[in-house]
């Protein structure tokens, strides 16, 4: 056996027919929906974990952003890693890794040390995301993969929307301390499950051959950039910062270079030529752009409540809940729909319905209430639930099964990216328009408008009777107060104008959806001796008669 080689290991084919691949969905799901939860759980935490740790909530921002850095740098990597370790162990390190660093991170006596513990808790949590939905898409035949995706979809949409409310909870009623605790249970029960029910299919060999070190490298410094440039970019003003501009090159030269890397390599570590299939590609576009308005959608909410409408963090969290139950209702019935009705007329039906919402959200104003919130986001939720199922069952429709795990590894991988550029768009466009709206509106204050000069006379007479302020004083705040105002405003117009524009993202995809191929939906023919029971044949092409052949399917 060659020693440089990762060893041939899993169980035998004929072990596996006794799982039921619910069990499987359910061991698998259950480690990516506490992964994905961690993406927004700490946010409410950051100003305990500041003060806790003597740092400021600047500083402690890096908790998030060293979780988001290693996440999207192993996030790529994971079809190879598949590969070379096997599935089962590479998911049942994944979470062990996890769930110790979890630990170690709850116990953090400072901000350096719980940054470190953020770092491996990202790399150990990167691969868990496409190695679910890699195992789910093989345990299920083409016909039922819906449900197995409306499962997963569940799992993806409403877990970073349920992550604020959990992290608010506990922080508020116990420590920020058991924002990462929580972790511990959860992982020990998905590790147990792991064990039990995920196996390697019979056709996934380890491969011996060379690492590509340049490859991982380049990606790594790539991935790396691109994200503290997203993550920091408003913070630090963008381009004016030397910093970020060093950043922004340094992350487009290393993946030009990282692409005709992988395209010369005998053994890439992410199979770019996948992008070759016109439906996979046109769903990794699709895919990104949901990312960037679902998670650019999601970080404009809880703002608006707390800054404007003055809800504190955790009736902000509630309040943000209603897109979550959506998708929880809806979730099943689209899986079940999918066959039926049919993938494309379903994400049709879901892209109308999401910009409806959007827009609906835009139409807002410093007076609405619970109940305006919790309509559009309701049915944002339902739209949500017909987007990502069928969009996830037509992109990985044509993919063969050999090159599923490295297909689901880019296309988890583009929706992050799209959701760390969603956060930094929407936070740079609302900083931009309130401050252009700010400028507009001022035009409009001046001691030559009847209605400005009543104001502030009513204003300065309410400080001087209430407060007992001196006629200066009290013109003072009767000025700052006019001025607050128009602030109010002007940052309610920004937010409208954001919404519509993400509302407007959703009606441009329309077109590509003529670019995809429906699913196969009909049933596979009886698996051959010796073959997986819960693997699915890809659809018979050139290529695949190809392996079949080699491979004496």
């Amino acid at each position: 056996m060659n020693a440089g080689a990762p060893e041939t290991a899993g169980p035998a084919p004929e072990q596996v027919p006794h799982v039921n691949r619910w069990l499987v969905a359910l061991a698998v799901v259950f480690a990516t929906f506490m992964e994905v939860l961690d993406t927004t759980v700490v946010n409410v935490s950051l100003p305990h974990i500041g003060g806790s740790l003597s740092s400021t909530v600047e500083e402690a921002t890096w908790v998030l952003t060293s979780y988001l850095v290693a996440n999207a740098i192993i996030l790529p990597m994971t079809g190879w890693l598949a590969r070379w370790f096997g599935r089962k162990k590479l998911l049942m390190m994944a979470v062990v890794g996890f769930t110790i660093s979890s630990f170690f991170c709850g116990l953090a006596p400072n901000l350096e040390t719980l940054i470190l513990c953020r770092v491996f808790q990202g790399l150990s949590g990167g691969t868990m995301q496409p190695l679910s939905q890699a195992i789910m898409l093989e345990a299920f035949p083409p016909e039922e993969r819906g449900k197995a995706m409306a499962l997963f979809g569940l799992c993806i949409v409403t877990a970073p929307i349920l992550g604020p409310v959990v992290g608010g909870f506990l922080t508020d009623n116990y420590s920020w301390r058991w924002v990462f605790y929580i972790n511990i249970p959860v992982g020990i029960v998905s590790v147990i499950m792991a064990r039990l029910f995920v196996f390697d299919p019979a056709y996934l060999r380890k491969r011996s051959g060379g690492v590509d070190y340049w490859g991982i490298g380049l990606l790594a410094v790539g991935m790396a950039s691109l994200q503290i440039f997203l993550d920091k970019g408003e913070q630090e003003d963008w381009f004016a910062s030397h910093l970020l501009t060093t950043l922004a090159v340094l992350s487009a030269l290393a993946f030009v270079l990282f692409v005709f890397r992988e395209l010369r390599t005998a053994h890439p570590v992410v199979h770019l030529r996948v992008f070759l299939n016109r439906t996979y590609a046109t769903g990794v576009i699709m895919m990104t752009t949901l990312g960037f308005v679902l998670y650019g959608s999601l970080v404009l909410v809880p703002i608006l409540l707390q800054t404007l409408l003055g809800y504190p963090s955790w009736q902000a969290g509630i309040a943000t809940a209603p897109r979550g139950l959506g998708s929880l209702f809806f979730m099943p019935l689209v899986g079940l729909m999918l066959s039926r009705v049919g993938a494309r007329k379903l994400l049709v039906f879901g892209l109308l319905t999401a910009a409806f919402t959007l827009f609906w959200l835009g139409q807002l104003n410093l007076q609405a209430g619970y109940w305006d919130f919790f309509w559009p986001q309701f049915l944002q939720g339902v739209a949500l639930s017909c987007l990502f199922v069928p969009l996830t069952t037509i992109t990985m429709g044509p993919i063969a099964r050999e090159e599923m795990g490295n297909a689901a590894s880019i296309f988890n991988s583009m929706r992050n990216i799209g959701a760390s550029m969603g956060i930094a768009a929407a936070t740079t466009l609302l900083s931009r328009h309130r401050q252009m709206y700010t400028q507009y509106l001022g035009e409009h204050i001046h001691p030559y408008s009847i209605a400005v000069t009543q104001t502030m006379n009513q204003a300065k007479a309410s400080m001087m009777h209430h407060y007992g302020a001196d006629p200066v004083l009290a013109a003072r705040r009767a000025a700052a107060l006019v001025f607050y105002g128009v602030q109010r405003q002007a940052a309610m117009l920004s937010f409208i104008d954001v919404f519509r524009i993400l509302g407007g993202l959703f009606l441009l995809m329309l077109p590509l959806v003529l670019l995809m191929k429906s699913p196969r939906t009909e049933r596979s023919g009886p698996p051959q001796e010796g073959a997986h029971s819960i693997l699915i044949r890809p659809p018979v092409g050139r290529t695949n008669i190809r392996m079949e052949r080699e491979e004496g399917l």
